[in-house]
């Protein structure tokens, strides 16, 4: 019935829909074996895609050939470019989706890819002879070969649901748990841990009273995620925000005793950057209030996810403490919220291909990774779905480091830090964030992919375009002089000195107040070769940026290639950490649990010291 395949892929959500689609178009056959086919890349929480950090992932995924930007793009119902008030470095792009679209577009996309099959059934059991992963087999009692298996199963791993003092089996509200599996996986001597995370009530929102809220609109000028289609965004859905109140607070803590999480019936270590709504109260008690975001699940629905409110107290509590809030006086809800508590698999058992160390062949990716986000997860699924091919192939994996991109961080962090609680992006965990900018994943990463043979030929040949025009553009501003006749006038208006003398564009450009835009206003000649040229909003935007921070980048640039040279250093993986003495207990069982590929990745260890490091070094010869 089925034949053998090159990779089996387990789960399609956000992780295993990029490891399908990632491994099938790099030329391995694959089976992507799913519970559901209509919940492919299901968005089991907010309908949104992006945000900070996770925005620039979007876009790195897509710059190497990944559906997830595109597949936003075509279900968007609202763009925003966030912290446009700060430097480039903390620009992130987030798009509000249709949740129904989105699943349809990652489904539509997903079969008219080459080389991959479908399967709706439950995998139970792992086919393992020695240390090695040969496929699967499913609750149907059927045996799929498979040369390597990517495990991508989210939340389903002996899920259980809570809501107040209701407990019950499941993945997600609808679907059911997945038994078998992680116990297999405990048994091979895996280290297995649990997590919890949660989702606020849905609310029907021909019962909300907007006219008591905010509204938050899109961007004027929409922006998208894909570097490949140019799509625009004729309408947007506006979001919503409102407050809870004393009075709402005061609500929920009458639930507070049937709460599994107080009441400790849920062992999992919940998210600390998206906590429920009774956390925050119990957390911040000094607050009075908390911000709402009212968020649409799509165009032709009147489904609203209300983010910020996320709760696994008492159904009858939720609902009360709701109509508590401006707006929702007379609200009705579809579903309450609730939370989930899942097995998970310490990422530090993993090697930087995603590969585990304990079982050959066998990949892990997304949420069973201890991560939390569909942006996360997709980055992962899309590396997995990679080296997968790769390992089949015989050929090195492909690694991204701290320098390259956010999934480079994300994937360090996982196998040498591990986690304790939910892993989630933000920009602050890069080191060299002003090199990782969502501006110019393209530039970054296209390239590496094009040599994969991921992304395609039109993709490559439009970034090698996009940088003929942005360097065409910056030779122009440092070569080119402007008079002070010519941009005093719009220096008034931006409140800034007009000039004494003639002066090149590139040092103009570098005060605050000026954009290339406004020195596109003031210069016949740059209008005209922007004009000629054909140059883009976006790659105007990349060269502006290139200009204004030339120094800070070169000299992150050369702070990345300094700390690399750790990297280039390799440890042997069976090295006796105990015999170096001089090294302090903590370090000594790090590293051997962990065992780090190189000095760099030792260095990144929380309780390896840089005393420690240099005893190493020292004991190399180095």
């Amino acid at each position: 019935m089925f034949e053998k395949y090159d990779v089996i892929v387990v789960g399609a959500g956000h992780a295993g829909s990029e490891a399908a689609a990632a491994a099938a178009n790099l030329g391995s056959k694959v089976l992507l074996i799913t519970m559901n086919m209509n919940a492919m890349a299901q968005m089991s929480c907010n309908p949104a895609m992006g945000g900070i950090a996770k925005g620039q992932i979007v876009r790195e995924i897509d710059a190497m050939g990944g559906y997830s930007g595109l597949v936003t793009d075509r279900s968007m119902i609202q763009f925003r470019m966030l912290n446009k008030s700060k430097g480039p470095a903390m620009w992130s792009p987030r798009a509000q989706s249709d949740r129904m679209l989105f699943s349809i577009e990652w489904r539509k996309m997903l079969e008219q890819t080459r080389n991959l099959d479908f399967w709706q059934d439950t995998v139970v059991e792992l086919l393992v002879k020695g240390d090695v992963v040969v496929g699967v087999k499913t609750d149907m009692g059927i045996e799929i070969q498979s040369k390597t298996v990517i495990l991508t199963n989210g939340t389903f791993l002996n899920g259980k649901i809570y809501i107040g003092t209701k407990q019950f089996p499941g993945g997600r509200m609808g679907d059911r748990a997945s038994y078998g599996l992680s116990d297999q996986i405990k048994a091979l001597g895996f280290e297995t841990l649990r997590l919890k995370t949660g989702t606020p009530v849905r609310v029907d929102g021909r019962t909300i009273d907007f006219s008591k809220m905010e509204e938050q609109k899109g961007d004027e000028v929409p922006g998208q995620f894909s570097f490949l289609e140019d799509t625009t965004l004729k309408r947007q859905r506006s979001c919503w925000i409102t407050y809870t109140s004393p009075v709402v607070h005061d609500t929920l803590k009458l639930g507070f005793k049937d709460s599994p999480m107080f009441n400790g019936r849920i062992e999992g270590v919940g998210p600390r950057y998206c906590p429920s709504i009774e956390d925050k109260i119990e957390r911040f008690s000094d607050k009075n209030r908390h911000q709402l975001f009212i968020e649409p699940e799509g165009w032709n629905t009147v489904e609203y996810y209300v983010n910020g409110f996320s709760s696994s107290l008492p159904d009858y509590i939720q609902f009360k403490a709701l109509r508590e809030i401006p707006g929702f006086e007379n609200a009705k809800i579809f579903r309450p919220g609730y939370a989930i508590e899942y097995d998970y698999f310490s990422p530090t058992q993993l090697n930087y291909s995603l590969e585990t160390k304990r079982i050959k062949n066998l990949f892990f990716a997304g949420q069973i990774n201890g991560t939390t986000g569909y942006e996360e997860a997709a980055g992962q699924g899309l590396m997995a779905g990679i080296n997968a091919h790769l390992k089949v192939s015989g050929k090195s994996p492909f690694v991204l480091s701290r320098s390259d991109a956010y999934i480079g961080v994300l994937i360090d962090d996982l196998i040498t830090k591990g986690v304790d609680e939910p892993y989630r992006m933000f920009t602050s965990r890069a080191e060299h964030r002003i090199l990782l900018r969502q501006d110019n994943a393209d530039t970054r990463l296209t390239g590496r992919a094009y040599r994969l043979g991921l992304a395609s030929e039109e993709r490559y040949q439009k970034v090698q375009a996009k940088l003929i025009k942005v360097e065409s553009l910056k030779k122009f501003l440092f070569e080119t002089s402007i008079k002070p006749t010519e941009i005093n006038k719009f220096l008034e208006q931006e409140n800034t000195p007009g000039l004494n003398q003639q002066v090149k564009m590139a040092s103009v450009l570098l005060r605050p107040q000026v954009t290339l835009q406004l020195l596109e206003k003031a210069h016949n000649g740059l209008r005209e070769l922007i004009k000629k040229q054909g140059i883009s909003k976006e790659e105007i935007e990349s060269a502006e940026i290139q200009v204004k921070y030339e120094g800070y980048i070169q000299k992150e640039q050369e702070i990345a290639i300094k700390l690399s040279k750790f990297d280039d250093i390799k440890l042997n993986p069976d090295f006796d950490y105990d015999r170096l003495k001089s090294i302090s207990f903590e370090a000594r069982e790090k590293l051997s649990k962990i065992r780090p590929k190189t000095i760099g990745q030792a260095s990144r260890i929380s309780g390896v010291s840089p005393s420690d490091i240099n005893v190493l070094l020292v004991f190399l010869g180095r």
